[in-house]
């Protein structure tokens, strides 16, 4: 894979699921006039491909070889395959349950990748989110946050969102999918996910989202008047 350039325009976001990570990305990403890329959303654009398509998904070269068949796009909170908006179709549980799968095996990722690291060069920079941005996507950007929050809370911050697409279930079974996922998000073998050397831990339990990005904004300040 091309590495990115060094010293891109990126400020990177990383951090499991119900952190915080969106809702902080589209807010540093309004506060400095960037363009924001959500990574998980392209991983879980080519699970759903996968289910679509019918293969296994335990499969990386088939899983891999759908992934390069398809066209997806990520713009102002729409994801689309091919075309097709599959915003919401893609938060739903069928491809919750399969999307760490998909993104562990070593061939999707270093497609995706590629389409990241395109992305930000035509863009000239932006907010990227994910789980292995500031480690392995853009180990050069200018400011690196891994965020965090308590178990509990992130659990209910995503039972609402839950509840907010339709979708009923419980805090519980929320906090143990989460469990699931994070153990092997941060156990597989290619790009887990960790905090990247140097960046900016911040623990978003119980601080606004107006805070929080501030803290980024003002470390982002302070780099440009290191360059």
């Amino acid at each position: 894979m091309t590495r990115p350039r060094s010293g891109a325009l990126v400020v990177a976001i990383d951090g499991p699921s119900g952190s915080g990570k969106s809702t902080i990305s589209r807010g540093v990403a309004t506060a400095l006039g960037l363009p924001v890329l959500d990574t998980g959303a392209m991983y879980r654009a080519v699970a759903y491909a996968v289910v679509r398509a019918g293969i296994d998904a335990h499969d990386p070269e088939a899983a891999a070889a759908v992934a390069r068949s398809v066209v997806i796009a990520v713009d102002r909170g729409v994801t689309t395959l091919d075309g097709e908006d599959i915003s919401t179709i893609i938060r739903g549980p069928d491809v919750t349950a399969l999307v760490s799968v998909v993104a562990a095996h070593p061939p999707v990722r270093a497609d995706l990748v590629r389409r990241q690291r395109a992305w930000v060069d035509q863009h000239g920079g932006g907010v990227v989110e994910g789980r292995d941005i500031g480690s392995v996507v853009f180990p050069d950007a200018r400011v690196k946050v891994f965020l965090t929050a308590s178990d509990d809370e992130r659990a209910r911050r995503r039972q609402r969102d839950e509840v907010a697409a339709d979708r009923e279930v419980s805090v519980a079974d929320v906090q143990a999918a989460m469990a699931r996922r994070d153990a092997a998000d941060s156990t597989r073998r290619v790009s887990p996910l960790r905090s990247a050397d140097g960046a900016l831990h911040i623990d978003t339990t119980g601080r606004s989202p107006d805070d929080i990005v501030a803290e980024i904004v003002t470390a982002f300040a302070a780099t440009e008047g290191a360059t």
